[in-house]
């Protein structure tokens, strides 16, 4: 019996020459089972992009030509609106320059009639002024005539003074 069997050269070698053969046939199996499933998940991925654009290119399709019928009307829109505002803008303008001129018409005709209204409450200041003058000279003239007239009555009514006795004066006391 022989305990162990004799390892020399030739069988070292045999042994890795096998265990290297079964791990490259292992790392082969490895490979095909590796390339088997990237096929499925290629299958896959494959079937379901065909979904996906099958889905998609439908609305791709309506989107394009949505916008190719939409984008004249835009187009149009964008001009009407750009026209528009710049006809306000004329507009605008315009009105500003009218305001200007008739707050200006305005300004002048308000200096005109303020000149107006002076010139009018003077002329009445100067004729009232005029008229107290005229009415009040005669009213004082005949309120003195009517003093007068009152002071000549009272004296008429009262009853005549008693005589004074007279003394004889000296000419010496009198002085001219």
């Amino acid at each position: 019996m022989n305990p162990m069997p004799k390892l020399d050269n030739e069988t070292i070698l045999l042994a890795f020459v096998a265990v290297t053969g079964l791990a490259v046939l292992l790392q082969a199996f490895i490979l095909l089972a590796i390339l088997v499933s990237v096929r499925k998940a290629t299958r896959s991925i494959k079937e379901e992009l065909e979904d996906l654009r099958s889905a998609a290119m439908p609305v791709i399709y309506n989107t394009r030509d949505l916008f190719a019928r939409l984008a004249p009307v835009v187009e149009d829109t964008v001009g009407d609106l750009s026209q528009i505002a710049h006809g306000l803008r004329v507009q605008t303008e315009e009105m500003q320059s009218s305001a200007s001129e008739i707050i200006e018409k305005v300004r002048v005709q308000a200096t005109r009639l303020d000149a107006m209204f002076t010139g009018v409450l003077d002329a009445i200041d100067r004729a009232g002024g005029f008229v107290a003058e005229a009415v009040s000279k005669p009213v004082r003239q005949l309120s003195a005539l009517a003093a007068s007239i009152k002071a000549i009555v009272e004296s008429l009514r009262v009853p005549a003074p008693s005589p004074r006795p007279v003394r004889p004066h000296d000419d010496k006391d009198l002085f001219v």
